[in-house]
């Protein structure tokens, strides 16, 4: 089911699936955590964590929760207090849990896990947990010979965007105005769901550069699209501003339905539409 021949194959057990493990325990110790898949009793503050974040009823349920889990998709969660995993002993359940992770696998063009929720409590952000999560999840994919990781975020928060395309090394595959239709959770209230859809090919040059903090590329533009500082901050402050800068990225993403362009980030943290290869080096 491999459509990219650009990412290697990966198998279970393999450098790179062991390097990447030894990244998400590197990343657990530098954010005062363990990730780790949920047990069940961590299922309710896993839940309780998405709601925090998103609103009451704007999560799957406790029972979604414990078939997902069950099935062995990735619901994981980051507990307060680094221990040292060199002992196989489980960690008792119960800790403090101050983030959790939700992913299932997909096929749609090609066998892949979808990352669809990310939530750090808000008095623990900031230590680099939610990083930590993404790192767990892309060492168990490589774990099982899974090599691609997919997710959707709001292409007008720029800390997310830094993030997935800069941080990680994860590049935009699609524009889906209005995804998921009008939520009024407690993040996009009644702002249209426009998502731009990434796709972290675990085991890429490009991947590989992000995670060791490597130079990014400076970008070739043939169009592109400025970025404010806080599109979370203006939605709130000034309504109205905010519902003209969603229709002015309408009409600037609609370039890139053109093959080969996708967005990157430019040293300004603005969008550049560039069609150079994602994998390239910094000259």
């Amino acid at each position: 089911m491999r459509t990219d021949p650009r990412q290697p194959s990966v198998a279970a057990g393999s450098a790179a699936a062991i390097a990447a493990t030894e990244l998400a325990d590197a990343a657990d110790a530098h954010a005062g955590v363990e990730t780790r898949q949920a047990t069940g009793g961590e299922l309710d503050r896993a839940l309780a964590g998405f709601e925090a974040t998103w609103g009451v009823g704007r999560g799957p349920d406790r029972s979604m929760l414990q078939a997902i889990a069950h099935a062995g998709n990735t619901l994981l969660v980051a507990v307060q207090g680094f221990e040292t995993r060199a002992s196989l002993a489980p960690r008792p359940a119960g800790g403090d849990v101050v983030g959790a992770t939700l992913g299932f696998l997909g096929w749609e063009g090609g066998l892949h896990l979808h990352s669809h929720m990310n939530a750090v409590d808000p008095a623990a952000r900031g230590r680099g947990i939610g990083l930590a999560l993404k790192l767990r999840q892309r060492a168990l994919c490589l774990e099982h010979g899974v090599d691609e990781i997919r997710w959707t975020y709001d292409p007008l928060i720029r800390r997310n965007a830094r993030m997935n395309l800069v941080r990680l090394g994860a590049e935009v595959a699609a524009f889906h105005p209005d995804f998921y239709g009008r939520l009024d959770d407690a993040i996009t209230g009644a702002d249209r769901s426009d998502r731009f859809e990434v796709r972290w090919r675990l085991a890429s040059a490009r991947t590989a550069r992000a995670l060791a903090l490597g130079p990014q590329p400076a970008w070739s533009a043939r169009a592109g699209f400025a970025l404010v500082p806080d599109f979370e901050a203006l939605r709130a402050d000034a309504p109205a501003d905010a519902a003209r800068l969603r229709e002015h990225s309408h009409e600037a993403f609609a370039a890139l339905a053109a093959p080969g362009l996708r967005p990157e980030l430019d040293a300004a943290g603005d969008y550049v539409f560039t069609s150079d290869d994602p994998d390239r080096e910094a000259e």
